[in-house]
């Protein structure tokens, strides 16, 4: 299948699909942390919108011109509820209303197979509930990250290895954290694709 990973730079998506044998592709406005052939640094919606000119894109290889799959990873930043108390401030400037209507160019794509992957947040609400909520741990890595998915012709994923959810540790506030979350202050680091769920996407969607 021809399989576009949307918003990915580090390819653990991308790979996973690649070593099964289909002709994935990451997407995304940053450089790849892996293989450029596999990598398309570009405005997605000029890649997946049929009604673009796909000769506009700054490559210098042939790149599908139909998708079969996409992955979809939009930024959360003005959507999570982790971040609710500067939703209202997000609403004035614009900068919430962009990330919905982002997150929306995806799921009204017209590509027959998609999932779009988001932490607990408002889409939930103001689109609607996720086909399924997902944990590292039920996938054989030892981490707790609650995982919104949204799918489109692919059926839920199913657990792989049932593994512990790792280390947790209280912040001076009194709030309980992964530990691997609280360790990772980078917003980059935190939005990687866990091993495990990468895995069971290309086995059980591939």
């Amino acid at each position: 299948m021809n399989i576009l990973v949307a918003c990915e730079f580090s390819q653990v998506v991308t790979k996973a699909f690649r070593d099964r044998g289909h002709e994935a592709y990451s997407c995304d406005l940053l450089p790849t942390e892996g293989n450029d052939d596999w990598h398309i640094q570009a405005d997605v919606f000029d890649v997946i919108d049929r009604h673009r000119e796909i000769a506009r894109l700054d490559v210098d290889r042939d790149i599908p011109k139909n998708w079969d799959m996409m992955i979809a990873f939009p930024p959360c930043t003005h959507l999570a509820v982790s971040g609710a108390k500067h939703f209202a401030q997000k609403r004035e400037d614009g900068r919430q209303r962009e990330g919905i209507d982002f997150f929306m160019l995806f799921a009204n794509s017209d590509i027959p197979r998609v999932a779009i992957e988001n932490p607990v947040g408002i889409m939930s609400t103001l689109w609607r509930k996720p086909d399924q909520i997902i944990q590292p741990w039920q996938f054989g890595d030892p981490f707790q990250k609650t995982t919104c998915l949204w799918l489109k012709g692919l059926p839920v994923l199913l657990p792989t290895s049932i593994v512990s959810k790792g280390e947790f540790v209280t912040t001076p506030s009194g709030k309980k954290l992964p530990k691997w979350y609280s360790d990772n202050k980078s917003a980059k680091n935190r939005s990687r694709t866990f091993q495990g769920i990468a895995d069971a996407m290309a086995s059980q969607w591939g």
